[in-house]
This record gives C-alpha cells, structure tokens and sequence, in this order.
C-alpha cells in the first residue's frame, strides 16, 4: 500500500491531527480525525451498528477543501487517469 499525502489540518500547529491521503493502489481515501465523544457514537448508533472493525472519527469542516481534494485524486485513480 502506499499513501500519497494530500493534507493535514491547516490549524494544526502539532502534527498531531487531522489529515487525508489517498491509497495509490485501490484509491481508497484514509483520513486520521479524532475519535469520536459519547454523544456524537450515540447520535451515529441511531443510524445502525458499528462494526468492531469501524470507527466514527471528526473531520473539521475548515478540510473540507482537503478532503474533496482527496476525493478528486480518489476518482481520478479509480478512472486509471
């Protein structure tokens, strides 16, 4: 698998937060966020279960640029372009 980095939290001032990149292989986009609190897993189990092998994590909406960024490049790779 390799990774092509897209972006991290343009706030973050620790490197330690959230960030997207995008699979090369299979075009999948990864995003690193934080972990969900009680309430928000609540208000998300309302919708349905949450397999053991899934997790709910918060993006900031100031990477909503990031992520359609990593969505192009996502459909982009997927398409073999």
């Amino acid at each position: 698998m390799a990774l092509r980095f897209i972006g991290i939290d343009p706030d973050s001032d620790t490197g330690q937060c959230p960030t997207v990149w995008v699979d090369e292989d299979t075009a999948d986009v990864v995003v690193q966020g934080w972990n969900a609190d009680e309430a928000l897993l609540a208000q998300c189990l309302e919708t349905g279960s949450i397999p053991p092998t899934e997790g709910v994590v918060r993006i900031p909406a100031r990477m909503a640029a990031l992520l359609r960024e990593a969505c192009d490049e996502a459909e982009r790779r997927s398409a073999g372009l």
